[in-house]
């Protein structure tokens, strides 16, 4: 019995043994199957790494950057500053070009005039081995499209704060608009060593009214005339800035009255990221050492993922925290290929397109920006995919045309240096290609378009013409380049009164391009006001009989027509309608086409203001011919007279355009903006909160809509924007058609 019991009990040991020992016999096979997986991967890894190409490191060393700000912040100063340092121009130069050579990046004599930077100017540099390519872009809201086609092509941009002014109306915009364009950013407050300067004040207000999640990356060293270097709260070391233009950069310990500061402030910043990046938060939670490197990749993490905007400090006027401004950018801004960018497959009815932005790829670029240079038409692309060389054969995909590369060139504000081939994240420039702004170019084996850029509506239109007859060739040729150079610049002529009408986004947008003409092509032009484009349309039926006949020797002139106008029913396809209901022969079929031609003809210009009528049905139903005399123009001219006998008892009313205008205002302003439509006679047809700002819609009438740009930024102190798009023709009211039909008359007696 004892025995049995121990048998038993040996062999369920020896299960369980045998148990416990098989998963080790397992492991053991798993690991020698996990060493050869090992092996395979680091092989693998090994095979990518020489096929990894030789691209790979060249892309991890590309910057494509903006710098834009409100106006006067101290973009083109800082550019000059980063140029200097990063070796690429040898002398400073200041705006507004005191010393009569003014910065680098404004090219234009009207820049350096005036101070202000009017074009986007690209350049590119180099520092500490990473290329970065910069576009320093306007700060005035009437050039807003320079800003937009910057951004567009952007892979990160510095946003620059006055640290007096803080953040002002064209900062919102601004940064509104690297918001639509998913553009990661670091902020810079410049202007530390003016009277008045409080960065902390800069940096709350960028939190409240930008919605920014930020904190800064640097504490400065004392302030306005005390500045003298900053403390960076990633490494924990303080930079001064010595030398003629502060290119010697000295690191030193923390002075001691500021080490209080600078704790909370970095405590502040690994807060404020690690509320946004779990693997900081982890270890912030944990009360682990967090060391400047872990720091420096969750910052990277956080920023590149647009969840966090690291905010930098100095005066670049004074030569002060620009360096490590240029090493924020190489560590915290993307490379081309950490940023998504999409394209329209054009053959699959334009469906999103992940682009994986690698030069082994085919080529997507997208001209982003033309100049007239001294070599023909110069067109700027940000190459998204592929390669491009000098030489090879390109396809627009707007167009369909097919064009070679004759030269290739990097540019440096106006200066160019040529180059055989660019490749997937660079931004170039190429000559004798003609195209517009926005097209996409490919090597022909994909159909690709780049998402089209979002052009505002022209707000403004001026009448110009140029004041000696002489110089009219120049004129036009001056128009056509404006209008391929910037989209929102558009040309008209005013079939009515004959003039050519400039239109664009604002008063000074226009005043320069007129400035532009008598400069660049010694043509003056006459501004005058436009006319705005009224119509005119009849209210009720009216019969009319009319009998065209002449007779003065050999063969004269007859015919008879019959019928009636009416207006046509709303929302018909069509503006004009003819028909003819003639039965048998009283009107010979071959003079019908005459006949609509005279009509036509007449309702070019209605007898209240001599402006087209639009909306009637003319209806032919009877009329007479001579064997004879009868003939097409007789025909017309009876058609002509019929039409202005009958039209004044059809009741004819003036239409005038309306447009839909929508406002984004500061809700403090809502009052005064409101109150201000209601005086323009318009009609508010929508309300809308959105954040800190009120959106309105209301639909308001052109004529009374001139000069309102500079009135409502006068209103909103420069923060409100608006845009304006034609809605329809609508009636005037009868004190208005009065005034409209007296100043007809006048002017025509003036004549």
């Amino acid at each position: 019995m004892a025995r049995s019991s121990a048998t038993r009990l040996l062999s369920s040991l020896r299960c369980s043994e045998s148990k416990r020992f098989r998963p080790l016999a397992v492991l053991i096979l798993d690991d020698a199957a996990l060493g050869s997986d090992r092996r395979a991967m680091s092989t693998a890894a090994r095979a990518k790494e020489e096929k990894e190409p030789w691209w790979k490191e060249a892309m991890d060393r590309v910057r494509n950057i903006g710098i834009s700000a409100h106006i006067d912040s101290g973009k083109t100063t800082l550019t000059e500053r980063v140029l200097f340092y990063t070796g690429r121009i040898h002398e400073i130069h200041e705006v507004r070009g005191r010393d009569g050579v003014g910065a680098k990046m404004d090219s234009m004599d009207l820049e350096r005039e005036k101070g202000i930077t009017i074009q986007s100017a690209a350049t590119y540099c180099t520092w500490n081995g990473y290329q970065i390519n910069i576009i320093d872009t306007p700060g005035h809201v009437d050039f807003t499209i320079e800003v937009e086609r910057a951004l567009r092509v952007l892979d990160g941009a510095i946003l620059v704060l006055c640290s007096v002014g803080g953040v002002q109306s064209q900062s919102i915009t601004v940064d509104r608009q690297m918001r639509r364009y998913e553009v990661p950013r670091l902020a810079f407050i410049n202007k530390l060593d003016r009277m008045g300067a409080d960065p902390w004040k800069v940096l709350n207000q960028a939190r409240s009214k930008l919605r920014h999640h930020s904190a800064a990356v640097q504490v400065p060293i004392g302030l306005e005339e005390e500045f003298q270097g900053l403390v960076d709260l990633v490494e924990m070391k303080a930079y001064y800035f010595h030398g003629a233009n502060g290119e010697k950069v000295t690191t030193a310990d923390i002075p001691q009255n500021l080490e209080a500061l600078v704790a909370e402030k970095r405590r502040e910043l690994i807060e404020v990221v690690s509320e946004v990046d779990d693997q900081l938060a982890e270890a912030f939670l944990n009360d682990e050492p967090i060391s400047p490197v872990d720091l420096r990749m969750a910052i990277r993490r956080a920023t590149v993922a647009r969840k966090f905007v690291p905010v930098y400090m100095g005066s670049a006027f004074k030569n002060k925290g620009v360096q490590p401004l240029l090493d924020g950018v190489l560590n915290y801004l993307p490379c081309p290929t950490e940023v998504e960018n999409y394209a329209l497959d054009q053959n699959k009815s334009e469906e999103k397109i992940l682009l994986p932005g690698t030069p082994s790829g085919p080529l997507v670029a997208l001209a982003f920006k033309l100049e007239e240079g001294r070599f023909g038409q110069l067109t700027y692309l940000r190459i998204y995919e592929g390669v491009i060389r000098k030489g090879d054969f390109i396809i627009n995909v707007n167009t369909g045309k097919k064009i070679k590369v004759p030269r290739l060139v990097r540019m440096h504000s106006d200066e160019m240096e040529d180059i055989q081939e660019a490749h997937a994240g660079q931004i170039v420039a190429v000559f004798g290609v003609d195209c517009a702004s926005g097209d996409t170019f490919t090597d022909g084996s994909v159909r690709y378009t780049m998402t089209s850029m979002s052009v505002p509506e022209p707000v403004m239109s001026l009448a110009v013409s140029p004041v000696s007859k002489d110089s009219g060739g120049q004129f036009s040729k001056a128009l056509n380049r404006f209008q391929k150079e910037d989209p929102t610049f558009r040309v008209g002529l005013d079939v009515e009164s004959g003039q050519t009408i400039i239109s664009g986004m604002g008063e000074l947008h226009l005043d320069i391009y007129v400035e532009r003409i008598r400069r660049e092509y010694k043509v003056d032009a006459k501004v005058g006001k436009p006319r705005v484009n009224f119509r005119e349309t009849i209210t009720q039926r009216a019969e009319f009989d009319y009998l065209h006949k002449k007779q003065s020797g050999g063969q004269g002139q007859y015919g008879r027509v019959c019928g009636y106008i009416e207006p046509l029913p709303l929302g018909s396809p069509t503006k004009f309608e003819f028909e003819n209901l003639v039965i048998g022969q009283a009107i010979p079929s071959n003079f019908i086409p005459a006949i609509e031609k005279g009509f036509r003809e007449a309702s070019n210009s209605g007898s209240l203001i001599g402006h087209p009528v639009e909306n009637i049905r003319i209806t032919l139903t009877d009329g007479a011919s001579h064997a004879v005399d009868s003939s097409e123009l007789a025909f017309k001219l009876a058609a002509i007279y019929a039409f202005r006998k009958c039209y004044s008892a059809a009741k004819p009313v003036i239409l005038e355009p309306v447009m839909k205008v929508e406002l984004k205002v500061p809700t403090e302003f809502q009052g005064s903006v409101t109150g201000d439509i209601n005086k323009r006679k318009g009609i508010i047809v929508g309300n809308d909160q959105d954040g800190d700002d009120t959106v309105v819609v209301a639909h308001v009438p052109l004529n009374n809509m001139f000069g309102y740009s500079t009135a409502l930024r006068s209103m909103t102190q420069g923060k409100g924007e608006f845009t304006m798009e034609y809605l329809e023709h609508s009636t005037v009211s009868q004190d208005v058609q009065m005034q409209l039909i007296n100043a007809h008359g006048a002017n025509k007696a003036a004549e």
